[in-house]
């Protein structure tokens, strides 16, 4: 069974391909994308100078691309106003483009700057460098002072980002440096989130769950931050799409699950509930297709709108998930942009994104920890192992029982964020925690599942939560870290609250009013 692969325009992200490596790549998670490289300089030097500047920024956006996730395009030295407005209004109008990066190899007076970085609508990363790591300290004479001004070219093109208040990412150190490259990388998985964000085309199925506070929201204010469009479609247009599975397609795509998971004996052909099986396959079938045809990347479901389908979509959900797309559970848009976002950011490397929620807690003095899971939709890209594939009762949604997969997440570094709308701005919360195994085993509980403790501890990481006002719903990723998303908030202009080992009740308390002050003032009337 062929899969057609998710996208977002301009380019297709296959989820399972490995991580890019070297400037001749061919194929990757990101092909498609370009981060261009911008050099500045002045008339000033000659042509000459000006010869070696273009070579070696040239040296240098290469040694980059080398590092990196993302296809690096260097583009000819910028020495005056006119040729960077030029080169900014490019960027904004390519598809292609998910950032720019700007590094000042000579001196490049900063008023030549404003205009283009006014108009400059995509991401930008300032890259503090130079052409050389050790200084010839016996050849240095004027020439080359001249030729290696970066030391103070960058800070006065730092003077007037700051001045004009342009939000940035500033990298300092060498490109040959695994820590300036990897910084970079983060820094462009960001940058495709947010590209990812702003072409999102999301599908509810049904209105959220009822009463509900939280996976409320303003939808169309979300399109003007994030760039993702929200709009619901009728369960039941979903329930046809499923209705036209054919049988083959069910053939083989149950023949898939028998092959990845370890289905149980009921569920397997000539159990007893393998009709079950075959219903969820055809769920799966027709909720991609549905999704694909109109050009979807994340979507919802809810539990108490299911209209015609036979079952809670689970599996279904769960896989698609593991392919990329986003997800939120109960009419969730907010966690399900979040989950594709992460998915994005994440492409390529080991672990993956899911919706997830804090279920329960093992209160055990010293040892507490958080049980998270859902009724049916955790994805198993965040396992290595091998998942069960069981079917179990659901005692809400009044459908048939559900299959779904079992399995533990994989114990390592986690964050946790979840999407809040505050009436007049979105907070993102993100809490930096360590999932673990559990400490027995759960027979009894036949759903996706995480046990996680919570930096800096259990007390203060529930009641920053609490605080913050963050959701119950979240996304966890165990695939990128907290800078990746401190970078994509910047990026966005959304409020991130973090909590971390860092985290402290009173200063906490303190930051959550200074940010709320600071966002009021920064939207204006």
């Amino acid at each position: 069974m062929t899969r057609t692969p998710l996208t977002t325009s301009p380019v297709a992200l296959p989820f399972d391909a490995p991580h890019r490596t070297g400037p001749s790549r061919s194929v990757g998670p990101f092909d498609g994308y370009e981060v261009w490289f911008l050099t500045g300089s002045q008339h000033l030097y000659g042509p000459e100078t000006l010869a070696q500047v273009d070579d070696q920024s040239r040296a240098i956006a290469d040694r980059l691309g080398i590092d990196v996730p993302v296809k690096v395009v260097w583009k000819p030295v910028l020495t005056g106003s006119e040729e960077i407005r030029r080169v900014m209004l490019e960027a904004n109008s390519s598809d292609a483009v998910i950032g720019v990066i700007a590094w000042m190899h000579t001196f490049s007076p900063a008023k030549m700057w404003i205009t283009g970085l006014d108009v400059l609508q995509k991401p930008l990363l300032h890259l503090h460098t130079q052409a050389n790591v050790e200084l010839p300290w016996a050849e240095i004479d004027f020439d080359f002072m001249n030729l290696n001004q970066a030391a103070h070219g960058d800070r006065e093109f730092g003077y007037i980002q700051t001045r004009l208040g342009v939000p940035r990412t500033t990298v300092v150190g060498h490109v040959s440096d695994p820590a300036v490259s990897g910084r970079i990388a983060t820094w462009m998985r960001a940058a495709a989130g947010l590209a990812a964000s702003r072409s999102l085309k999301l599908a509810r199925f049904g209105d959220n769950m009822r009463f509900v506070a939280v996976t409320e929201g303003d939808k169309t204010e979300a399109e003007h931050v994030f760039g993702v469009q929200v709009n619901t479609w009728a369960v039941n247009e979903l329930a046809d799409a499923v209705a036209g599975a054919s049988e083959t397609d069910v053939d083989a795509l149950v023949a898939e699950y028998e092959d990845l998971y370890d289905v149980v004996p009921e569920l397997r052909r000539g159990g007893d509930r393998h009709q079950s099986l075959r219903d969820g396959a055809a769920i799966e079938l027709g909720l991609r297709s549905f999704l694909e045809e109109g050009g979807f990347g994340a979507f919802t479901t809810n539990f108490e709108d299911l209209g015609a389908l036979k079952q809670l979509p689970g599996l279904a959900v769960q896989r698609l998930m593991a392919e990329g797309y986003g997800f939120g559970a109960e009419g969730d848009w907010k966690t399900a942009v979040l989950v594709r976002i992460a998915n994005v950011m994440g492409a390529g490397l080991p672990g993956g994104a899911s919706l997830m929620e804090d279920y329960t807690y093992d209160l055990t003095p010293g040892q507490e920890r958080i049980l998270g899971a859902h009724m049916l939709e955790v994805s198993p890209s965040l396992t290595t192992a091998k998942p069960t594939l069981e079917i179990h009762p659901l005692g809400i949604g009044g459908k048939d029982d559900p299959v779904r997969l079992v399995f533990n997440a994989d114990a390592g570094p986690a964050v946790v964020v979840a999407l809040s709308d505050l009436r007049d701005r979105f907070r993102l919360t993100a809490n930096v925690v360590e999932v673990v195994a559990p400490s027995q085993p759960l027979p009894k509980l036949p759903v996706g599942r995480a046990v996680w403790m919570p930096q800096p501890d259990f007390r203060t990481s529930a009641w920053a939560w609490l605080q913050a006002g963050a959701a119950h719903h979240t996304v966890m990723t165990n695939a990128v870290g907290i800078q990746a998303w401190e970078d994509f908030a910047r990026m966005s202009g959304t409020e991130l609250v973090i909590i971390d080992e860092h985290t402290r009740p009173r200063e906490f308390e303190q930051q959550l009013q200074w940010s709320a002050a600071y966002y009021r003032l920064a939207r204006g009337i």
